[in-house]
């Protein structure tokens, strides 16, 4: 007989496009293996080509994608592997399904002004969309809905990731999730 895994948790981490998102992850991965855990980050970028390989990113496919991206974080839960989200997701219903699936959920929203990310934008995206090339740029062209009871609302313009992970180590400690 298998050893009944451990329950799990997802943090999903949100927020505008170079908003500070995978450098908070990238410490906050680096907390969690400090105590022994290894989670699965489930980051949007790399996920995109395997599940819309040609993506137009329209309404119709984000919904598609996070779909199927709620749906693996839920697998990987319910089989114990803590899961990070590390996505945009633009609509409040994205991550409200994911909290619906995933009852030790934790919402951390990373506060950042448009004007900040716009001046950082590392992957070009904001340049893009000012030169035409790109149509549905959250906080642009499409809405980012910021989440309205975030679990935690860290800064992504003034904060340190290293104490944005520690403040996320905190509340999973404090909800017992660790």
């Amino acid at each position: 007989m298998e050893p009944e895994a451990k329950e799990a948790f997802a943090v999903w981490v949100t927020g505008l496009p170079a908003s500070g998102k995978s450098t908070v992850v990238a410490s906050l991965k680096a907390e969690l293996a400090a105590r022994g855990l290894h989670p699965a980050v489930l980051e949007s970028d790399a996920l995109r080509p395997v599940f819309t390989p040609h993506p137009c990113y329209d309404e119709q496919e984000r919904e598609a994608f996070y779909r199927q991206m709620t749906w693996v974080g839920a697998l990987l839960v319910r089989h114990g592997v803590p899961v990070i989200f590390d996505a945009t997701a633009n609509r409040r219903s994205y991550r409200e399904e994911a909290r619906r699936q995933i009852p030790r959920f934790l919402e951390v929203f990373v506060e950042c002004p448009l004007h900040v990310c716009m001046s950082r934008d590392p992957k070009g995206i904001y340049r893009h969309a000012r030169e035409g090339a790109a149509r549905h740029v959250p906080g642009l062209q499409d809405p980012y809905e910021p989440p309205l009871a975030p679990d935690l609302v860290i800064r992504g313009d003034t904060g340190e990731p290293s104490e944005s992970a520690r403040r996320i180590m905190e509340t999973l400690l404090s909800r017992r999730y660790l």
